[in-house]
């Protein structure tokens, strides 16, 4: 595994009385996707939740070995992009603007630089530029909240479920497109997807997790083998 980018060591987080993360531990290496797999109300989109400080959390996050902070403000400023599922979009505002407000954070000079080249793996937004976000279709509104994600350059992009709701054909195209920015660019992801065949096809290390806690981790195609992920989570 190459150097670890993000560790969670013995990571809890509760929603009032109920514990939703109970003791979980992963790594992500640098330039490396891991995808996080279970059921419905396993703690999969808490774990990311915990990462980008938008839930209360206790135990250790690192990232490049010194604490992660404990806000999404904070998160943000050492380069940690969230994209939460149901995409998160400003439908008021155009998808200029959706694009430009992911990099509010960001103090350098590069921002418009960097909007030419996210438009440039997103060229159907380009078009579409000044347009209300909230007329865009389901698909482009996904691609809208990765690219707008990707406007803060981000070290580790946090994704939660990309495909929901979307025809194949337009989830075929958003893991291409994160697959060659993690090859070009080197993007260290971490990755919560339902569809469990497509994310450890596109990831090199999963985990899955069961009522909040880690029951299985190790490498992806192995896990594609595995008897009991194979008959919870592929179908055969």
């Amino acid at each position: 595994m190459p150097g670890a980018l993000l560790e969670l060591r013995n990571v809890e987080a509760r929603y009032g009385p109920v514990a939703a993360l109970r003791g979980v531990s992963l790594t992500v290496g640098e330039g490396e996707i891991v995808a996080v797999l279970g059921a419905n109300g396993a703690g999969k989109t808490t774990t990311l939740r915990a990462v980008s400080g938008t839930v209360r959390r206790s135990g250790e996050i690192l990232l490049n070995g010194a604490p992660i902070g404990r806000t999404p403000e904070a998160t943000a400023r050492q380069k940690v992009a969230h994209v939460p599922e149901g995409r998160g979009t400003f439908v008021e505002l155009s998808v200029e603007d959706n694009l430009r407000l992911g990099a509010y954070t960001r103090r350098d000079g590069g921002v418009a630089a960097d909007l030419d080249r996210v438009l440039d793996w997103f060229p159907h937004l380009r078009e579409r530029l000044p347009q209300q976000a909230g007329t865009l279709s389901g698909g482009e509104q996904q691609m809208l909240a990765l690219a707008r994600a990707l406007m803060l350059s981000p070290r580790l992009l946090l994704l939660d479920e990309p495909s929901l709701g979307l025809a194949p054909l337009v989830v075929r195209e958003i893991f291409a497109i994160l697959d060659e920015l993690n090859e070009k660019e080197g993007l260290a992801v971490l990755v919560v997807e339902q569809n469990a065949k497509l994310a450890l096809r596109s990831s090199s290390r999963a985990y899955v997790l069961e009522v909040g806690r880690v029951a299985l981790e190790g490498q992806s195609a192995e896990l594609a083998e595995n008897e009991s992920v194979r008959k919870a989570y592929l179908g055969y």
